[in-house]
Formats: structure tokens, C-alpha cells, sequence
């Protein structure tokens, strides 16, 4: 599960689905001071609506408490926005509940801050290494043309823009203590790695940035081992300031379950990641922001920059963790959300590629093409925020039919689902199979349908069924769909769209067309066109109309 940003014109809301079990610690700890059993998270949920259905978020232990699958590093980070947003809510007269629009706008300034902050040390790193305009370019795409800004200016509840600066951290706090092996900077090390891995557990990855930084050639990690040595009392500093880095996240879980440690149920598969992560066409990292491609190119960059073995083992490990993980959509997100957080790093081989090009006459081209990834992607942020572009159910089918389509058709949408396709009916002849003379009422209980039509249906090889519907839906917009089944003996050919897809409104008569080819050996068929749910179902079908497209002889 994921939240997916409020549609125009809704209230704003930060706090529900998976960034409700990031958040749930603060309230629980400072407004209602119950972090065991959560008895008010019910009450209010039927006031905001935070849940998004089942309480998913927090699982029942044994000895009866209710503890959070999610873990409680971004709730540390959010406290003192928290605290903002109790003494607004205080002092403007809003509820002082934890959920009220104060606390809202403190989530999301926090994401802001955090994200700048993190932009911040991540350009002063650079400029390290880089030229001023090369880092300027790479920081504009890396902003612009991936899911960054979603995951910032819209989600922010979730956990990638408060992990994002610890990653920028991690870079500049690393160079300082390979510059000036000091305690300090050994005690951050380990103080950030450990926050991290109480935000997302799989952030402990980020432990090879200082562990292989300045090993790029033998003499140079021949001399950072000899340092490490010569300071081998700031490896246990470091061990020290990463165990007070998790150690709220132990303290959490001794007090809610009895154990200082607690398996929250993630599922891996480390033996066949999943690949489609990047390539697929459901949210594939490569495929909705291609300008992630270059990050992984300039990974052949680095070569001379003591982060070079840093770089190329983090992004590789990452991504395979990142693959492996059995929900390997990760929810509703766009592009994939679980890479976001270490664009820092990927940053790296990205800048080194940008100044590598910045003598080469066809850079031009490149920034070109970088100029047309960004205006994608911020329209594509756009079809997102109107579901166009959808949370889940993505495919290629789809998305050639939506991409930088302002305007998408019913049929478009149809495509969301089981639809098929003819992309022009010159050279076919019609035959009205079916004419809805007046409005029909559809209505049924439980897991049933509601049939409209049935017809026998005569055809020949290259033939295509054509529906037409304008529904009204009272009840069961959510879950339904309008169905064709074509069915010769034992022999099923089925069709679905969802009535609820990206341009449909609820309480309003919408739109539906999609078309069926007919298999070969369906000469003569039984044609049933219904609408369906697994549920109750009311409405009215007031419009429809079944055509059957025959390709027309030639001579």
C-alpha cells in the first residue's frame, strides 16, 4: 500500500495509509499517550479517514498489544516538526489531536526541509569534485526529471525525503573523516547509518560508503587501512553511535512486545529478484524516468574518484535488495519509490557522466534530451496526480495509449484493465448487435452480476466487438465492471473495465467503450455483455450499444 497524494481541490493529508505507520509513534507518545495498545487510532479514523480501510499498519502481538510494522526513525526526524504543528494547533484554535491540517502542513514542511537540506550537502559534495554548471545540470535532473518532487512536494509522509539528506550526509561526514580521521565525524558515521536503518532497515546498505570509500587504487587503499588502524578506536565509536542510532527503534519494541527485537514480516526473494523493478512497464525505474539509465552509465565514470568502489558496490547492492523485495511493486508509487531516497549517491556516477560529456561536441544532444525528460516527467507527475498514470495496475498497452496524452478516451481506459484494442475501424462494416432502447436498472447483491445482454453472434475470421455504455453507478463504483464474455461450448473469451478508471466520476453518468476481437473459431458464439462485483451493485445503464466490426471483402 501507498499514498498517492490528494486529488486537486482535497484537503491536505499526510498522515494516511503507509505514512500513517511511519507517523502513528507521535500521537500515540505525545497526544494520547498510548503506544501499546492504540485504542484512539479507530475513533479517529472515522473522522480523517487515515487507515484506508484495515488497520495495516500495526500488527497484534501476543501478549495483546498493537505494535507498528513500520519502524520509527521518520517519526524522529517529524517530532520537531510535530511539536510546530502542536503549538499552531494550540494556539489557532484546530483540534490538538495529531491529524488536524497544522500537523498536516508540519509533515510536509518537514519532507520540504529535509529534502533541501539534504540538496544542500549534496551540492557542497559535489562541487568537491565537479564544476559548478555540471553539478547544477545534474542536480536540475536528478529534481526534475525523476519521482523526486512526488516524493517530496506530495508525499511526504512517507520515508524517502527524510532519508534522502542522511545519504547527502553520509557522503560529506565520510570525506571528513578520510580528510581529518577525527571522533566526531567517526561518532556521525555511525549516528546516521543506524537512523537510516530505523527509517527503512534496508538503509544499512549505505555501511559500504565509508567502509570502501578511497579504495579505488592500491596505493590509496592501502593508505586508508593503514588509517584505519592508526584511529581503530573510531570503529568502535562508530559501532557505539550507530547502536544509539537504532536504539529508540529497541527501546519501541522491549516496551510494545517484550523483545528487543521484532520481525515486522517483510518477504524477500534474494534468489530471483525482480528485475521489472527497472525494465517493467507496471512502474519500471527505467521505463517512467529513463533519465536513470545515465546514473547507471556513469558508474563506467568514476574510475579516478576515490568513491569509485563506494559508488559502484552501493548502487549494485542497493539494487538488488531493492529487487528483491517480494512486493517488488512497492505499492502504489510512480517509477520506483524505494530508489529515491539514495539519488545522493546515484548522483555521484550521474555527475561524473555530465563532466565527462562536457567536452564532447554532442552534449548538446544529451542536454536536449534532458530538457524533453524533465517536461515528461513533470507531466507525467501530473496524469499521477489525476491517476491517469496509475498508483498500481500500469502496462505497456496502457501507457503507449496515455503518454503525453492530455486527454485520454474511454477507450484509452479501457485499456487500464482487459480491453483490446483497434486502432481504426476503416475497412470494417457494422452491425448493431444490441440498442439499449431506454435507461436500465441494474441491481444485485453478493458476488453477482447483472446481466444487460445476450446474443448470438455470427462472425467470420478478423472480427471485433465494439461496447458503448454511459453508466450511472449508485452504489459499487468502487470494484465494478463492466464484462463481455463470449463463450462457444466449454470455450470462454472474457473481457473486463473497470467502471471506476482515471476519467470516470463518481455519481456521474460516465463513458465506457472497449472492444473484443473474437478468436478464429468463434464463427458462431453467445455473446453476454453484464456488469459485475464482488458485492452489492446499483445503478443505471443509460446509454449502450453493441457493435460487431466485420472486415469489410476485398475483390
Amino acid at each position: 500500500m501507498a499514498h498517492v497524494g490528494p486529488k486537486p481541490g482535497e484537503p491536505l493529508k499526510q498522515t494516511d495509509w503507509d505514512n500513517l505507520g511511519y507517523y502513528l509513534y507521535l500521537p500515540g507518545i505525545f497526544t494520547y499517550h498510548d503506544i501499546k495498545a492504540l485504542n484512539w487510532i479507530h475513533p479517529i479514523d472515522s473522522q480523517y479517514h487515515m487507515i484506508g480501510g484495515q488497520l495495516y499498519q500495526a500488527n497484534k502481538v501476543e501478549n495483546g498489544n498493537m505494535v507498528s510494522k513500520y519502524l520509527g526513525g521518520v517519526a524522529l526526524m517529524q517530532t520537531p516538526f510535530f511539536f510546530a504543528g502542536d503549538w499552531v494547533a494550540n494556539h489557532y484554535h484546530c483540534p490538538v489531536d495529531g491529524f488536524s491540517p497544522p500537523y498536516q502542513w508540519a509533515v510536509a514542511i518537514a519532507a520540504i526541509f529535509y529534502a533541501l537540506l539534504g540538496l544542500f550537502f549534496l551540492r557542497s559534495f559535489l562541487l568537491l569534485y565537479f564544476k559548478d554548471l555540471n553539478v547544477a545540470i545534474s542536480l536540475l535532473l536528478v529534481c526534475l526529471a525523476t519521482n523526486f518532487l512526488q516524493y517530496v512536494a506530495v508525499d511526504g509522509g512517507m520515508s524517502h525525503a527524510y532519508i534522502f539528506p542522511l545519504y547527502a550526509l553520509i557522503l560529506w561526514v565520510t570525506k571528513k573523516w578520510h580528510d581529518h580521521p577525527k571522533a566526531i565525524w567517526a561518532a556521525f558515521i555511525g549516528y546516521i547509518i543506524g537512523l537510516a536503518t530505523i527509517c527503512r532497515p534496508t538503509e544499512a546498505v549505505m555501511l559500504f560508503i565509508p567502509l570502501l570509500w578511497n579504495t579505488h587504487a592500491k596505493e590509496a587503499a592501502k593508505a586508508k587501512w593503514a588509517m584505519v588502524k592508526q584511529h581503530r578506536s573510531h570503529i568502535y565509536i562508530t559501532i557505539a553511535f550507530g547502536l544509539i542510532g537504532i536504539a529508540p527503534q529497541l527501546i519501541y519494541w522491549k516496551a510494545v512486545t517484550g523483545s528487543f527485537i521484532y520481525d515486522v514480516g517483510s518477504a524477500w526473494s534474494f534468489l530471483t529478484p525482480h528485475l521489472r523493478v527497472l525494465t517493467g512497464w507496471e512502474k519500471g525505474w527505467f521505463v517512467y524516468t529513463p533519465i536513470t539509465i545515465f546514473f547507471i552509465i556513469g558508474l563506467f565514470f568514476v574510475k579516478d574518484y576515490p568513491f569509485r568502489k563506494s559508488a559502484i558496490w552501493f548502487c549494485i547492492l542497493n539494487i538488488y535488495i531493492i529487487t528483491s523485495w517480494a512486493d517488488w511493486r512497492y505499492g502504489g508509487s510512480y517509477s520506483t519509490r524505494a530508489l529515491m531516497q539514495s539519488y545522493p549517491i546515484f548522483a555521484l556516477p550521474f555527475t561524473a557522466f555530465i563532466e565527462y560529456i562536457d567536452a564532447k561536441k554532442w552534449r548538446w544532444l544529451f542536454y536536449a534530451l534532458g530538457i524533453y525528460l524533465i517536461c515528461v516527467n513533470l507531466f507525467q507527475l501530473e496524469q499521477y496526480s489525476k491517476t491517469i498514470l496509475h498508483y498500481y495496475d500500469m502496462n505497456r498497452k496502457y501507457y503507449t495509449h496515455i503518454y503525453l496524452n492530455a486527454h485520454p478516451t474511454p477507450t484509452d481506459m479501457s485499456l487500464l484493465d482487459d480491453g483490446e484494442v483497434l486502432n481504426s475501424e476503416q475497412g470494417y462494416t457494422r452491425e448493431t448487435l444490441f440498442h439499449l432502447a431506454s435507461p436500465l436498472a441494474v441491481q444485485f447483491t453478493g458476488n453477482s452480476k447483472g446481466i444487460i445482454t445476450q446474443v448470438l453472434v455470427h462472425t467470420q475470421a478478423g472480427s471485433w466487438i465494439k461496447v458503448d455504455a454511459q453508466i450511472q453507478t449508485h452504489n459499487g463504483f468502487w470494484g465494478g465492471y463492466l464484462d463481455a464474455e463470449l463463450r462457444k461450448g466449454d470455450s470462454v473469451k472474457h473481457i473486463r473495465v473497470r467502471l471506476n478508471n482515471p476519467i470516470s466520476v463518481e455519481g456521474k453518468a460516465n463513458e465506457y467503450t472497449f472492444y473484443m476481437q473474437v478468436p478464429e473459431f468463434f464463427q458462431t458464439a453467445n455473446l453476454s455483455v453484464y456488469i459485475s462485483r464482488d458485492g452489492d451493485y446499483e445503478g443505471v445503464i443509460e446509454q449502450m450499444e453493441v457493435t460487431l466490426l466485420q472486415q469489410t471483402a476485398t475483390k
